[in-house]
Parts: structure tokens; sequence; C-alpha cells
């Protein structure tokens, strides 16, 4: 429901229903909508961004990215799933009053950039990328990337668009590691 509607679109009536719960069944087990909103995603981070996790122990910060953003646009599209990111969709606008669920979910999609970092920074210092290469730049370009994937995906795009995205933003990510003339 989350994924689908967002957080502030479902209702708790909505997820009790879905869940074959009543309302205090729900509360006493998850807490708030909130809490259990930070619970799904939590989870959604676990098991459908696993191939995540598996891209980061590639040997080379090459294969890293591209294994990433390739698995993200087939991941975006599945046809078992709602189309797009829950992170994204999940919160993509909020109103004042649900500010925390935003800085949750900003948290969280940060936590990914910094863990593809400090992938990157060892790749630095294994010589797999140039010396003088920005690896928190690098990664928050990928995951821009990544997460303007998730956006067209809700919106309709195919896996083979987002393939070529990805293969046009992989081109820029090797060309960012030549140096200049």
């Amino acid at each position: 429901m989350f994924w689908r509607q967002g957080y502030e679109g479902t209702a708790v009536s909505e997820l009790t229903a879905a869940m074959g719960v009543n309302k205090p069944s729900l509360y006493a087990v998850f807490g708030t909508k909130e809490e259990l909103f930070q619970q799904v995603v939590r989870r959604y981070a676990e098991t459908e961004l696993a191939y995540f996790r598996d891209a980061l122990a590639l040997p080379t910060a090459l294969e890293v990215v591209r294994d990433y953003l390739n698995r993200n646009a087939v991941a975006l599209t599945r046809h078992d799933r709602p189309r797009g990111c829950l992170s994204i969709q999940g919160g993509l606008s909020s109103s004042p009053a649900n500010n925390t669920v935003s800085q949750f979910l900003a948290t969280s999609r940060l936590t990914g950039e910094r863990a593809l970092a400090a992938r990157l920074t060892q790749a630095r210092a294994d010589g797999d990328l140039p010396a003088d290469a920005d690896p928190a730049a690098l990664a928050r370009f990928v995951m821009v990337v990544s997460e303007g994937q998730a956006v067209h995906a809700a919106a309709g795009a195919t896996s083979e668009e987002l393939q070529q995205s990805a293969a046009i933003a992989l081109q820029a990510f090797q060309q960012a590691l030549t140096p200049a003339d």
C-alpha cells in the first residue's frame, strides 16, 4: 500500500484491510502508522535492495556501478511489484505535518549513497579509481541516476528504456574517471 500510494496516500483503514487485522492489533504490533512505515522501509531495504549489497561486493568500481544500475533498472520495472521505488514513491511529497517521514526516507537514501561512497573510496585506495577521483561526488551521481530512474519507472518507463539511461550514466561514470588532457 505504501509503495503504491505513498505514506500520506495510505489510510490506516486501507492498511488494516490489506493486512487482515483490526486497528488495535495493528497499533499493538507495529505502533503508529509512521512506525509501521519505517519498518516497511527497513524490510524493503533488506529484501528488495539486496542487489545493491551484492553490487558493492564486486571487485571493481566499474563493475559495482554497472551491476547496480542494470539491476536497479530491472527491479524498478518488475511486473510482480509496484513500479518505481518505495523510498521514492513512499514520500516524494509530504505535508509539513509528515516532515519526519520525508526526513526518514532522505536519511535512508543517504545511507545507501554513503555505502557506495565508502566502496568507491576503497576502490580509490586500491588503485582502481584515480587518486583525484571524488568518491562522494561519484556516489551522489550514481544515486541521482538511480533515483531518477525510479521516478521514470513509476511514470511507465520500461526496463529497456531504463537500461539505456543506465548505459549512458555508466559512460559518464567512466569518463569522469579519465584524466582531463
